[in-house]
């Protein structure tokens, strides 16, 4: 089960964008993720007028190492670990390790 999630408000905890935190759009692989606003890179881009893509420099997200973000705990309103709980009907949930209370996905 994956600890991290689409969707999910995450914060980042090391690097040069530490301490701002976004939603992850999307998983690339086991490791990496792509969060709103964070690891921002500038990407010079040619014009096709067949797709009606204009040219110029756009900012694009890049994808950043799972371990330098963490889940944010509305909460406690920090960074925070997660775990994986399994309920008496043998679904698996996260769970905060703060508070232990569910992850809202």
């Amino acid at each position: 089960m994956e600890k991290i999630r689409k969707g999910d408000e995450v914060i980042v905890v090391t690097g040069k964008d530490k301490g701002k935190r976004g939603t992850v759009a999307r998983r690339v692989d086991a490791e990496h993720l792509v969060v709103e606003g964070v690891n921002r890179a500038k990407k010079h881009v040619k014009p096709n007028p067949i797709k009606g893509v204009q040219g110029g420099i756009v900012d694009k997200d890049m994808p950043i190492h799972i371990s330098n973000v963490a889940l944010f705990n509305p909460a406690t309103k920090k960074a925070d670990r997660v775990g994986i709980r399994v309920l008496e009907d043998g679904r698996k949930v996260r769970v905060f390790k703060s508070n232990g209370e569910l992850v809202n996905a």
